[in-house]
Parts: structure tokens; C-alpha cells; sequence
């Protein structure tokens, strides 16, 4: 393709400005063009160095080849384990691409160090990252990643959290911390301008972020292995384990064209039924300035009845939906009363599937006939120790959404039929 270019060279003998010419540019290549240019100014101005007329050339030919290029995209897995990597390959395959080339280890000393062997300058980079066991670990190991290719001169980086940790401590608890809120910020500083997760504990931690975040769903592939791999899921009853969890299993209910069922009240020794030292009396002491403390009114202790079935549950099937099974006490306690209650059946559905602990022996142990999660957080060795887990791939559409995003798409294609509550 012809272009025209002004150039301006210099007589090396003299100092001055020998030529200013117009030179229409025919070749594909830099010696064609070059050929093309010094034959121009051979003929109108035989004085002039020729050395000049190359350099000022290659660095015009340069510079208008930079300002064309398009940015492209870039795939990085934030840590080496197993699990991350299989997860990110599978995005890469769907997406046609190769994994971004890098190095994370752990120095002798515990210390976290990033190594990006490829230049990211100027490109769209998507860090992968599973939470393993080792949350702190996998954190630190996102904040150097992120922070490197920050340094590296990187267009935009995009984080690709599927399970978004320290998502429970969204909220003010006694004398705790809101720590969600502080990693969202430890994050902006480390360089990363977008966010791509999954099913967030609380909706409202979108808010934290001072900057884009795309809360995915992984309903749509939960529905989709109840109606596949569930025989005669028609008669099976949706089952939210608490009150909490009731809009989720609704909007799970109601796609399902299934009943729904609630249990109501909670153990009596719960985690805010302990003693924190707000009910304690006040230490004695006495005010200088002769004015009594103000005497508020008694508050009455909350009573937490014994756990209920709200809904009928007999001769069915029961699916008990969350968004995060972990310590799996609750569970296995819920499935014995919908045993109880007549439930012949038992499924768990979660999109994060932590399992901490005792969690894969208790589920063998109980009577839940299968517990189904997403592959956001690793969970290979779970399943090696109980067979009952199985597992749903969802790298299509994190794969889609990283698709979307790198082209300036709307996201809303991956958000259709669900609802606000999912």
C-alpha cells in the first residue's frame, strides 16, 4: 500500500538542512522502501550522505509501523500448581491462544517472585488465579504478578479470581475488620484496573472496588447437570439451608419449575451466640465531673428455635443450593433432618467448593448422595478421598468474558435469565 512522507535530512558537511522532499513509499519491506527513498534523493540532491537519508528514514519507517499496531492479549497463570494451570489451558484452548510464559516460586525464605519472560508492553494482560489451601500464599502471589506487569508498561490488567477470598469477611463483626475491603484496595494498588469473578458472597462487594467488577454466574451450568444428570429431577425440591440462602434457592426454583423449602432456626452453640465481653458489666470508676452514666433499656437475647423444614420434603429429592460449601457441619446436619422428613435423595450444589478439613470423610460419612461444585477452587485431592464429589466445568465463560472484554463487548449476553436474587 503507497504512502507519502516528508523528509527532512541534514548535510553532514555543512550543518544545514540539504533537502525536503516528498517520497512516496511503495515497498512491503524496510529495503524496498529504502531502495525507494535513496533513489529519490540520489537524483535531487546528490550531495547528501547517504547514511543520513537511511537513518532518518528508518526511524520515520519506525515510528509510523508503531502508531498503526494494534494491541493484542495476553493469558497468565498467577501460580505454577497444578490446578491453576489446568484451569487456565482450558481458557486458552477455548480462546485459541498460548499461555503467557512466566515463572512464580517461593524463595527459601517463604518470599514470593514473579519472573515474566515475554513483554507485555502496551497489551492486554488476564492473571488467572485459583485459590489452593495457602490463601495468604496465592494472594501475595497475585499482588507481585499484577505488580510486575504494572512495571512492564502493560495496557491493562485483569484479574480472573473465579473464587473471590476473604469474601465471608465482607461485613462489620464485633470487633473484627471488614478484610474484603482491604484486599480490594490492595489490589487496585498493585496495578489491576478490572476484575472477573464468580458468584460473590455478597453482591455488595462489588463496592469495594475502584474499579470494574464482573461478578459471574455459575447457576446456568448448575441447572444444566440437575437436568442432565439428576434422573426424575422433576421431583425434586429445591432446599435453602437457612433463611439466608433462600433467594438464591428461589431463583433456582423457579428456572427448575420446582418447589421450594427453607429450614428455619440454627444450632443453639453458634459462632455469635459466643461471648464477646459486650454483656459483660462495666468496670467501676468514677467520673470527675459528678454527672452518672446514661442507663439504657435491656435488650432481650434472641431465641433461636430448633431447626424446622419449612415445606414438605417427603418422597422427594432434595438439592440443597449455596454459594460455598466449607466446613460442611451445617450440611450434613440439614441432610439428616430432610432424611428424617422423608427426603429419599440428597444432592449439594455450591459453585465454590473450599471442603476444608474433616469435610471430605464427614460428606462420605453422611447421608448426602452427592455433593456437585464448579472448578473455581481446586479440589482434586476432595475428590480422591470421596467419590461423592463431582465437579462442573466453567471456563466457558470466564473464557467468553475474557473474549468480550479484550473487544469492548457488553457483558449482558452472559447475564441473560438470571435473575437479581441469583
Amino acid at each position: 500500500m503507497c504512502s507519502w512522507r516528508l523528509f527532512l535530512v541534514r548535510d553532514v558537511t555543512t550543518d544545514r538542512i540539504a533537502a525536503a522532499n516528498k517520497v512516496i513509499i511503495a515497498g512491503d519491506t524496510f529495503e524496498e522502501n529504502t531502495r525507494s527513498f535513496a533513489n529519490v534523493f540520489r537524483l535531487s540532491r546528490r550531495s547528501v550522505t547517504l547514511d543520513v537519508v537511511l537513518l532518518n528514514f528508518e526511524l520515520s519507517f519506525g515510528y509510523a509501523n508503531m502508531n498503526v499496531s494494534k494491541s493484542g492479549y495476553r493469558v497468565f497463570s498467577a501460580n505454577s500448581t497444578t490446578s491453576c494451570i489446568e484451569l487456565a489451558k482450558k481458557i486458552t484452548e477455548r480462546l485459541g491462544v498460548e499461555l503467557g510464559k512466566s515463572v512464580v516460586f517461593q524463595e527459601s525464605n517463604r518470599e514470593t517472585r514473579v519472573d515474566v519472560k515475554e513483554s507485555v508492553r502496551g497489551q492486554d494482560i488476564f492473571i488467572i488465579q485459583t485459590i489452593p489451601r495457602d490463601v495468604n500464599t496465592a494472594i501475595m502471589e497475585l499482588l507481585v504478578m499484577a505488580y510486575a506487569l504494572k512495571t512492564n508498561c502493560a495496557k491493562n490488567i485483569i484479574g480472573v479470581i473465579p473464587y473471590f477470598p476473604y469474601s465471608k469477611q465482607c461485613k462489620m463483626r464485633k470487633r473484627g475488620s471488614v478484610v474484603c475491603k482491604l484486599l480490594a484496595s490492595m489490589l487496585a494498588k498493585a496495578g489491576l484496573t478490572h476484575l472477573i469473578t464468580m458468584d460473590l458472597h455478597q453482591k455488595e462487594i462489588q463496592g469495594f472496588f475502584s474499579f470494574p467488577v464482573d461478578n459471574l454466574r455459575a447457576s446456568p451450568f448448575l441447572i444444566q447437570y440437575i437436568q442432565e444428570e439428576i434422573p426424575d429431577y422433576r421431583n425434586a425440591i429445591i432446599v435453602a439451608k437457612s433463611p439466608a440462602a433462600a433467594k438464591r434457592a428461589q431463583s433456582f426454583a423457579e428456572r427448575l419449575r420446582l418447589g421450594l423449602a427453607v429450614m428455619h432456626g440454627e444450632a443453639q452453640c453458634s459462632e455469635s451466640d459466643m461471648a464477646d465481653g459486650r454483656h459483660s458489666p462495666p468496670a467501676a470508676r468514677t467520673s470527675s465531673s459528678g454527672h452518672p452514666g446514661l442507663e439504657l433499656p435491656l435488650m432481650m437475647a434472641k431465641e433461636k428455635p430448633p431447626i424446622t423444614v419449612v415445606g414438605d420434603v417427603g418422597g422427594r429429592i432434595a438439592i440443597i443450593v449455596d454459594d460455598i460449601i466449607d466446613d460442611v457441619e451445617d450440611f450434613v446436619a440439614t441432610a439428616e433432618i430432610l432424611k428424617e422428613r422423608g427426603a429419599y435423595k440428597i444432592y449439594v450444589m455450591a459453585t465454590h467448593g473450599l471442603l476444608s478439613g474433616e469435610a471430605p470423610r464427614l460428606i462420605e460419612e453422611s447421608a448426602i448422595d452427592e455433593v456437585v461444585v464448579t472448578n473455581t477452587v481446586p479440589h482434586e485431592v476432595q475428590k480422591l478421598q470421596c467419590p461423592k464429589i463431582k465437579t462442573v466445568d466453567v471456563s466457558m465463560i470466564l473464557a467468553e468474558a475474557i473474549r468480550r472484554i479484550h473487544n469492548g463487548e457488553s457483558m449482558a449476553y452472559l447475564f441473560r435469565n438470571i435473575t437479581t436474587d441469583d
